[in-house]
């Protein structure tokens, strides 16, 4: 076993799993501490490394893709402080983490785990219920819905409407990004059948985040709905995501199958020519219905 015990925390290696332990210090940061105590298996692992440095050093480590739903569902936007996968070294314990190193690499070497992406997620994600107040809004996860409620200072467009609740069922993605400079940022869910490209400060689907303290705690949220999501590179999701032009040819038509085609073609136009359909709609459905003859 090996272990190495730091103000920063304390990580701990038993030869199958890394248990990640954020430590007590007043630098650390809420949401790791929020995230609280992390088992990563084995399997997970893509690397580790050790970065020394004059004041201090840093263990990091690098996951598989798609290994973890906090990193999938903050894309690699988790800023130092926050990144549960590192660990600042003091330069007393060097050797320690050289150590450490060595061992989980020898473990992976061992054990022959590749270091390409998986297909389902190797970590449960937050655990729930759970809910964070940030921004202009309160987001809320209890394990099947979403609800979101808004603060005085949201905008009309989300206050009117009154607070929000998305069955999990509809919800097709989720999105967290932080405030970069004079830039908001926001947690944002694209729901079925209805996505919204309008800024998160006027998404009834988005709480926009202003730079504050309690900000990074949303990606507590998002990675607890990304986790109860399909794995995008599950053999399912890629199958839905696969581009149209890709799909099966559909079977060719019959004579009588014809004269319907025909005749819905002829629809189309009077529908388009009295200004029911638009160009586009009338171009997509036109393309639509030629596919079948």
């Amino acid at each position: 076993m090996a272990e190495i015990i730091q103000k920063d925390g304390t990580w701990v290696f038993d030869g199958d799993t890394l248990r990640l332990t954020p430590g007590r210090d007043k630098n650390v940061s809420l949401l790791r501490r929020e995230l609280g105590e992390l088992l990563v298996p084995l399997p997970a692992l893509a690397g580790i490394s050790f970065e020394q440095g004059k004041k201090s050093g840093r263990l990091r480590l690098r996951l598989r893709d798609g290994a973890d739903p906090l990193l999938h569902a903050t894309g690699g936007r988790l800023t130092e402080p926050h990144d549960p996968y590192q660990l600042t070294v003091e330069p007393d314990r060097y050797g320690v983490a050289e150590y450490f190193v060595d061992e989980v690499r020898n473990a992976l070497l061992l054990d022959q785990i590749p270091s390409g992406p998986v297909d389902s997620y190797l970590l449960p994600g937050p655990s729930v219920p759970l809910s964070v107040s940030a921004g202009d809004g309160v987001a809320s996860f209890d394990g099947e819905r979403v609800r979101l409620e808004w603060k005085w200072q949201a905008e009309d467009a989300k206050s009117a409407a009154g607070p929000r609740t998305l069955p999990l069922a509809d919800i097709v993605a989720v999105e967290w990004q932080p405030t970069v400079g004079l830039e908001n940022g926001h947690l944002r869910f694209t729901v079925r059948a209805a996505p919204s490209k309008v800024p998160p400060k006027y998404d009834p689907n988005a709480v926009e985040l202003w730079g504050f303290k309690r900000d990074p705690l949303m990606a507590l949220v998002a990675a607890a709905v990304q986790a109860r999501l399909p794995h995008p590179s599950a053999p399912a999701a890629v199958e839905d995501a696969r581009p149209a032009e890709q799909a099966p040819a559909p079977p060719p038509a019959t004579e009588d199958d014809h004269d319907a085609l025909l005749r819905r073609l002829r629809e189309l136009g009077e529908l388009h020519r009295s200004g029911v359909l638009t160009d586009e709609e009338f171009t997509l459905a036109k393309q639509a219905v030629l596919k079948r003859m």
